[in-house]
């Protein structure tokens, strides 16, 4: 399954990330590897609690 990631930088460094196609889903990680783990991690935990993706 492929999901559109949105990378910003946040205001106090590091980054955050949402997935539009998954309604609250969003993380943040220090480094862009860190939150590239983090992103797959709240996807599936997402997933795992009922936000189905709207993959078309």
């Amino acid at each position: 399954m492929k999901l559109k990631v949105i990378i910003h930088e946040a205001e106090e460094g590091g980054f955050w990330a949402e997935v539009p196609a998954i309604s609250g889903c969003a993380t943040q990680g220090d480094t862009v590897e860190e939150l590239l783990a983090n992103v797959t991690e709240a996807v599936a935990a997402c997933i795992s609690v009922g936000r189905n993706p709207s993959v078309s």
